[in-house]
């Protein structure tokens, strides 16, 4: 913890969703939170490309690009143990989050556990 805030551990890949990404990092610092995001494969620094979907007439959703939502935390270096919490935000990310091991590992290690 940190203060009254916790510590959350936000995991995302490319093309998450960008207000699902965008909004939650923001709001949970803005109430005291502290929050690591990350992604397999990359460091902080680095980026994570985003996407806008959204209706506009046709069957499904269409899919357009968004920001570039810079990571503030390496995924190599997180101890999962050491978080109050995880979020994981939607979009197309989480199909590729989930075909990679270490993610599993993250999540099956006990975040919150610590």
């Amino acid at each position: 913890e940190t203060g009254m805030g916790k510590k959350l551990l936000l995991l995302a890949g490319d093309y998450v969703e960008d207000y699902e990404i965008m909004v939650p990092f923001q709001a949970l610092q803005a109430v005291g939170h502290r929050v690591d995001a990350v992604c397999p494969g990359k460091q902080a620094g680095d980026f994570v490309f985003t996407a806008i979907h959204d209706f506009e007439g046709a069957q499904t959703y269409s899919e357009k690009p968004g920001h570039r939502f810079v990571l503030n935390a390496s995924f190599d270096a997180v101890k999962p143990e050491d978080y109050d919490g995880l979020v994981i935000p939607g979009g197309r990310a989480p199909e590729y989050l989930r075909t990679v091991a270490g993610v599993l590992r993250s999540d099956e290690s006990g975040v919150g556990k610590g």
